[in-house]
């Protein structure tokens, strides 16, 4: 259908409800729950721009993968990752193994073994056993051919597998004490519900994006958002890290202490510069590494 068949308001209502599936593989695709909703929100733009530009669109959930798609592998030609060529041999007899213990494995692997594969077979794997897409739906998101698409999927299945077999070789990454004292500092103020203390810390054009709902810029702006918390009682902050990266982590206290949420903050020496809020971006919660501080208490 055209643009014209496929209303505005259609499309915006499709984003919404798509959106954690569309993360969930640009995280897998990024290695990173945080920089998959970078991707989103970059296709979301590029989505809306191309259907107000008239764009045809015949198969709106096809489309709006594929526009994602192209956004992913624009963040990683950004981030000069080395992208491997693999050689398209005839793999047109290779079966279609999608069976469900293909499916638990992909599905249950970190963002970080998905880092281990090449685009291609990364792509191919998200996109069959997680996402459950079909070997033709995937060869129309990634424009790759159906031998293309069968090659990635064997591959990337079988090193999944050799992967799952090895230790988990995580370590715990550590504070830096300079951070650890900005952040406390934040996290005390904010949790004594000091917001004007928190204030007299914030740059005088703060940015302030609470992923998934608004855009804040500039002090003024900015107080909406400390208003807003100043209004609920659902949550307290401790200190953590998500993706081996210094956060905030958001808890309910209503919730035996589960983390709901997680903040990132940027400085410039003492000043906060931007803050990133994802309490009300649940799907980047359920990808996101995330742990918490030892020891610290809500």
């Amino acid at each position: 259908m055209s643009s014209a068949g496929f209303g505005r308001a259609e499309l915006e209502a499709m984003l919404v409800g798509l959106r954690p599936k569309l993360h969930r593989y640009a995280a897998r695709m990024a290695g990173s729950a945080i920089e998959g909703e970078d991707i989103v929100q970059e296709a979301v733009v590029k989505a809306l721009a191309a259907h107000d530009s008239g764009a045809r669109v015949e198969r709106p959930e096809q489309w709006l993968f594929r526009i994602t798609h192209n956004a992913a592998q624009d963040h990683l030609r950004r981030r000069q990752r080395e992208r491997s060529r693999m050689s398209e041999t005839d793999m047109t007899a290779i079966a279609d193994l999608s069976a469900s213990a293909e499916t638990r494995l992909a599905t249950a692997m970190s963002l970080r073994s998905f880092m281990r594969l090449t685009p291609a077979q990364r792509s191919a794997v998200i996109l069959v056993d997680v996402l459950g897409l079909s070997l033709h739906e995937t060869c129309e998101v990634t424009g790759a051919t159906l031998a293309a698409v069968k090659a990635a999927l064997h591959r990337g299945r079988a090193e999944l597998k050799a992967m799952a077999a090895l230790p988990d070789d995580m370590t715990m990454p550590k504070l830096d004490p300079e951070e650890e004292r900005r952040l406390r500092r934040y996290v005390d103020l904010f949790n004594a519900r000091d917001f004007d203390g928190v204030r007299m810390l914030i740059a005088e054009d703060i940015q302030v994006d609470v992923v998934n709902r608004a855009r804040l810029n500039g002090k003024k702006e900015a107080s909406t958002y400390f208003g807003n918390y100043d209004r609920m009682s659902d949550w307290a902050l401790s200190l953590g890290f998500v993706e081996a990266r210094p956060a905030i982590l958001i808890r309910n206290p209503r919730a035996g202490d589960t983390v709901r949420g997680f903040v990132l903050i940027d400085w410039r020496g003492d000043e906060v510069v931007r803050i990133r809020d994802f309490r009300h971006a649940p799907y980047c919660v359920a990808e996101a590494d995330i742990l918490p501080v030892p020891g610290e208490r809500a």
